[in-house]
């Protein structure tokens, strides 16, 4: 057996090899972009790739697998670079460019629940000027968004211990509206009940089931027995309306506050770091200077490798993902939507050119928006 710096120089020597060859095969790469653009020829040809990746796989004899791999992935590469050269995603560009800022005042912002809810005060947090204007449902929010009813709606997207709210998800996907900002809310339950309960007098607790989800283990040590409500200020609000002493409502203390109730126990929630994501959609695209994240969603092949090659691109730009969810494609059997986030600014060259590249090659492609995200301070 050779010695491991002997078989370390063979690597390196190799190595320098491949670089120079890669570089050479780039060049290549570049030429065919001069000549699709003169000729107006699209730059991905999924035939041609497929051809020539199988032809890898089988020279690659036992390592036919990794080889195809490797020459997915350097065909990523110079597609972006063809891409580049072209002159790929035009209008999207532009619309980027001339994106404004979003305005300070002289707007309605929409939520879903009442006054007291989760989704009010993330509202309030945004927003601290503007007029608002309450809604039964996440699907009215969007619909009052697309009547231009309203400027903005704020909505939950996802929580940090009861997952992504998928009835939102499903909606983003179906209006395309635009996402104009965001914020990380803390999530702190209190247990409410009658000014004349005691926590002895509880057996029942009516909430929201997210929230009832994330105070699960809660519920289960006191034997409390979970009824779902529409929403968690709505909890509070018909607890006191109900006036059961052995009621109580899992609800922000500012719910609790507002419709007269006692607060008998806090901090319900199993998860000391409890967080909802809530969003701003808008029809008109945003961009400020100091956005932060980019939305996207698309749809995929149904080719081995072809998520991989995506994750490609983001990850030779060092762009981190923070988000990947799919969601089933009305009226098409086991075909699915990717909703994506990640980090970044689209004024950036090299994420602007990954937008425009992605907006050529991705079925059902649309930009979501770049917008600020924020982390709110804990209040109680």
């Amino acid at each position: 057996m050779r010695d491991l710096s002997d078989i370390r120089k063979d690597i390196d020597r190799i190595d320098d090899e491949l670089i120079e060859l890669f570089k050479e095969r780039m060049d290549c790469a570049r030429e065919v972009g001069y000549y699709k653009k003169e000729r107006g020829i699209p730059v991905l040809n999924t035939q041609r790739e497929n051809e020539v990746l199988d032809d890898v796989q089988k020279k690659g004899g036992e390592y036919g697998s990794y080889a195809r791999l490797l020459f997915s992935n350097i065909m990523e590469l110079s597609r972006a670079l063809q891409h580049n050269i072209v002159g790929s995603g035009r209008e999207l560009r532009e619309e980027i460019v001339n994106a404004p800022e979003r305005p300070e005042s002289g707007f309605t912002v929409a939520y879903q629940g009442i006054k007291g809810a989760n989704s009010h005060e993330a509202a309030l947090r945004l927003f601290p000027d503007a007029p608002m204007q309450n809604f039964n449902t996440f699907a009215e929010v969007f619909e009052a968004v697309n009547r231009g009813d309203v400027a903005f709606g704020v909505l939950p997207v996802e929580n940090s211990t009861a997952g992504s709210v998928s009835a939102v998800y499903d909606l983003i996907l179906q209006y395309r509206f635009y996402i104009v900002g965001a914020l990380d809310l803390p999530i702190d339950y209190c247990l409410a009940g009658l000014r004349q309960s005691e926590l002895s007098d509880i057996e029942q607790v009516w909430s929201h089931p997210q929230a009832l989800s994330q105070c699960a283990d809660y519920n289960f040590r006191h034997g409390f027995a979970p009824i779902p409500c529409a929403n968690t200020a709505v909890a509070a609000r018909d607890t006191a309306r109900e006036k059961r002493l052995n009621v109580a409502a899992i609800c922000p203390y500012q719910a609790a506050e507002e419709y007269g109730l006692k607060v008998l126990d806090d901090h319900l929630q199993d998860n000391p770091y409890n967080a909802t994501r809530f969003i701003v959609i808008s029809k008109q695209l945003y961009i400020s200077n100091d956005a932060n994240k980019i939305s996207l969603c698309f749809s995929l092949p149904h080719v081995t490798g072809s998520l991989y090659g995506l994750l490609c691109r983001f990850n030779s730009l060092g762009l981190n993902l923070t988000k990947i969810e799919s969601r089933p494609m009305a009226a098409k059997d086991f075909d699915y939507l990717f909703y994506l986030d990640f980090s970044g600014n689209a004024h950036s060259d090299s994420v602007v050119d990954l937008l425009s590249q992605l907006s050529e090659e991705m079925d059902e492609f649309s930009f979501l928006g770049n917008y600020s995200e924020t982390e709110a301070e804990f209040r109680v």
